[in-house]
């Protein structure tokens, strides 16, 4: 995909001084609700209105969106604010619908990317379009299936190609409502660097005390622009309710983020500096995850033991352990003496976990 993407010129066009904003309802409700928002937006960063009119919900009974009827608000909305809009499709009929409306931007959902025969219905029906298309990750962790659907949008002919990271789902809870998994959106970009890619902070948070935090790391990572659920009374949302900000909060975001901007040899420097300190705090973040689920399989392990009466520390599985681990760690770049000196202190950790468990300490 050389030639990719032609949203990066049409980005460069509208000479911002600041990241794309994407910003608007989760959902549209009513057509006071959709006006309402989008003219506290007018006067904000924000260049597009965004709106879900079809809402696919993980579990039926939920509120699915009120449908075509939605789109008309939408075509008030840019009359009135000048602002463009966008909404989500996920198939041809909305595709249809869509364009008939004058919809700006399209975008394909994470419960949509993930099927290669909708994505290539939805490329069907909008082959050759200059509309602008944005493709949402997969649910799933899965770059191949990410980019398979970029492509078959690509091989459609159409030009004005992005995509969006929105959170991956993950069977365990954590504090995010999708997993960020920011190292795949890393490869996506140093694989693509010249495919735009928007970050929607608002599923990956599920709430919305921690979207500035979400928004300040994408732009860390020199990610194009943001997707914003905005709300003007977000407590009475029909839908994702609480991972929705006002129109007010959004611009208070805007004043706070620092924004990079390439204006000198230094700033440059800065800028790849700050790029890859973002991409070192990810990676740390990774890894006290994946040392705080080793010490619960230790506590368990420690559980068995304490059932089975048998001795915590098991020389001969130790000592196996760490002759794997160095060569291993020796097989990625890393040295003897910094493989056995971090595994000794996970070891001690762990026996300190599994201790706890034999004295019946919580």
């Amino acid at each position: 995909m050389e030639n990719s993407s032609e949203l990066r010129k049409w980005l460069d066009d509208f000479n911002l001084s600041h990241p794309l904003v994407i910003a608007g309802p989760c959902s549209a409700e009513t057509e006071e609700q959709v006006l309402t928002i989008a003219h506290q937006l007018k006067d904000s960063d924000a260049t597009v209105l965004r709106a879900g009119i079809w809402k696919p919900r993980t579990r039926p009974g939920n509120f699915e969106g009120v449908g075509a009827l939605g789109l008309k608000w939408l075509q008030k909305a840019k009359e009135e604010t000048g602002m463009l809009t966008t909404t989500e499709v996920a198939n041809p009929n909305h595709v249809e619908l869509a364009l008939k409306h004058d919809v700006d931007i399209l975008w394909i959902g994470a419960r949509t990317t993930v099927s290669p025969f909708i994505v290539q219905e939805i490329a069907d029906a909008l082959k050759g379009t200059d509309k602008v298309v944005l493709v949402k990750n997969p649910v799933n962790p899965d770059l191949s299936l990410w980019l398979g659907a970029v492509e078959r949008l690509h091989t459609a002919d159409i030009k004005n190609l992005g995509v969006i990271h929105r959170g991956f789902s993950a069977y365990e809870k954590t504090k995010y409502r999708n997993n960020p998994e920011w190292q795949i959106p890393i490869e996506l970009q140093n694989k693509f660097p010249d495919l735009p890619l928007i970050l929607d902070p608002s599923h990956i948070a599920g709430r919305r005390d921690i979207i500035f935090d979400l928004c300040q790391t994408g732009l860390d990572l020199n990610y194009d622009g943001i997707m914003v659920e905005t709300h003007h009374t977000p407590d009475k949302a029909w839908s994702d309710a609480a991972q929705q900000i006002t129109p007010k909060t959004l611009i208070q975001i805007m004043e706070d983020l620092q924004v990079r901007k390439e204006v000198s040899v230094s700033e440059e420097f800065q800028n790849k500096l700050n790029t890859l300190r973002s991409k070192i705090d990810i990676a740390d973040s990774q890894i006290l995850d994946i040392l705080s689920k080793r010490m619960k399989i230790s506590e368990e392990i420690g559980q068995v033991k304490k059932d089975q009466n048998v001795a915590i520390l098991q020389t001969k599985r130790w000592n196996e352990i760490l002759g794997k681990m160095v060569l291993e760690g020796e097989e990625k770049g890393l040295s003897e003496e910094f493989v056995l000196r971090m595994f000794k202190a996970i070891h001690q950790e762990s026996i300190n976990h599994q201790q706890k468990i034999l004295d019946g300490i919580n």
